[in-house]
C-alpha cells in the first residue's frame, strides 16, 4: 500500500504564505538550498503522525475562489476549530466552506489561503452530529 509521504503549498508569494502558515499552525519553514526556491516545512515533531511537506513559487495561473477543486485537499487537525477559523481569517484567509460535523468523528471546515490555495482544518470529537 502507498502512503502520502510529502505535500506542497504552491505560492505567489512564498513570504506570504510562510507568514500565514507559521502564524496559524506554527509550522517551521527552512530554505533549501537545492538550487531554487524551495522551502521544507515542518509540521511537527518526528514522532508524532503527519506529513512534512514544502512550499514552492507558483508556476501557473493562481486558482480563482469559486472554482471546482483540482488538487488533492490536506487537512490539518487542530484543537479548537473556532480559535483556528479566527485565526486564519486574522492572518487573510477567507472561508471556504464552513463549520460542519461529520459524525462520530469531529467537525471539518474548509478555507483558502492568501494564495488561494484550499485546505482543511479539522477538530476530533465523537460527539459531532
Amino acid at each position: 500500500m502507498a502512503r502520502v509521504a510529502h505535500f506542497e503549498i504552491h505560492a505567489d508569494n512564498p513570504q506570504r504564505a510562510i507568514d500565514f502558515y507559521s502564524a496559524v499552525f506554527g509550522w517551521e519553514f527552512i530554505n533549501w538550498s537545492g538550487g531554487w526556491d524551495y522551502w521544507l516545512i515542518k509540521t511537527g515533531p518526528a514522532e508524532e503522525p503527519g506529513i512534512d511537506g514544502g512550499l514552492v513559487p507558483r508556476r501557473g495561473d493562481r486558482p480563482q475562489l469559486g472554482q471546482a477543486v483540482n488538487a488533492y485537499v490536506c487537512t490539518t487537525m487542530v484543537n479548537s476549530l473556532d480559535e483556528t477559523s479566527a485565526a486564519i481569517e486574522q492572518h487573510g484567509g477567507t472561508v471556504a466552506l464552513p463549520k460542519m460535523p461529520v459524525p462520530g468523528v469531529g467537525w471539518l471546515a474548509y478555507f483558502h489561503d492568501p494564495e488561494g490555495n484550499i485546505f482543511g482544518a479539522m477538530q476530533q470529537d465523537a460527539n459531532a452530529k
